[in-house]
């Protein structure tokens, strides 16, 4: 369960501010504030990072934390830094899903952080449930490293605001200054290195490792888009069948041993 109602409620009295100040410097309703704060409802992801950001704290802070005269703030690593976020939203203030194409990732990197380009970018939306909290984007992938995803797909990802929540063997879209926009799946955790392991599905692709301050992104995928359907499973040969059998033979042999 969140801290949300208390925190917010314990922040905004420290800072001497009644409910209609802080709304209007959120540019709210008043009667937002009250329900967040009675814990009757709590507030969309975008209106969360505001609020973070305006108590200059992590959205994981804000959210997990409990806030109070006694607690102090965790030493802020590269991975938990806060991020400015560009999105764009519809005409109902729901945030889009940028798409990313292979032909503008180039661009992405000049123009991840500029409001104008993010809007300019193509968008849609996709009336799924993993959908309705978080910010998400769509990468178009090229190549064959992270087979048997295709070459052309679209990876689904969340954007990733505490890097230190990157998980060994999960996959990321990474976005750094030297090697641009690419899917690649972790070999360590964020926080125990200044460094990223990324590694390739395809194993004919080396592993390599990113530098901490040539990140500018992580999104974590969550699903993909592909035109080309997989192949139908091979059935079994008689090569396949006897080294399943080898193998079974080799396991129980040990499992004896133990």
């Amino acid at each position: 369960m969140s801290n949300i109602s208390s925190n917010l409620k314990y922040l905004r009295k420290k800072k001497s501010l009644t409910q209609q100040q802080f709304a209007d410097a959120m540019e709210i309703k008043r009667s937002l504030i009250g329900a967040y704060e009675e814990d009757r409802a709590e507030p969309k992801y975008d209106l969360l990072k505001r609020i973070a950001e305006y108590f200059e704290l992590t959205i994981d802070e804000f959210i997990n934390e409990n806030i109070n005269d006694s607690w102090k703030p965790k030493p802020k690593s590269q991975g938990s830094n806060l991020r400015i976020l560009s999105i764009s939203v519809d005409k109902d203030d729901n945030e889009n899903i940028e798409m990313v194409p292979v032909k503008a990732s180039a661009g992405y990197l000049n123009g991840f952080s500029d409001p104008q380009y993010i809007k300019d970018l193509p968008k849609f939306q996709l009336p799924l449930p993993f959908l309705k909290q978080g910010t998400f984007r769509a990468f178009e992938i090229i190549g064959d490293s992270m087979l048997p995803i295709q070459s052309g797909s679209v990876i689904l990802a969340e954007y990733l605001d505490n890097w230190n929540d990157v998980k060994t063997g999960e996959t990321y879209i990474i976005i750094s200054r030297n090697e641009g926009v690419v899917y690649k799946r972790a070999g360590n955790r964020f926080k125990d290195n200044k460094e990223l392991k990324l590694i390739s599905d395809n194993k004919v692709y080396d592993p390599y490792t990113v530098a901490a301050e040539d990140i500018l992104e992580i999104w974590k995928a969550k699903a993909y888009i592909s035109s080309t359907l997989p192949d139908p499973t091979p059935e079994p040969t008689i090569e396949t069948l006897t080294n399943m059998m080898s193998q079974m033979q080799k396991s129980i042999s040990q499992l004896n041993k133990n």
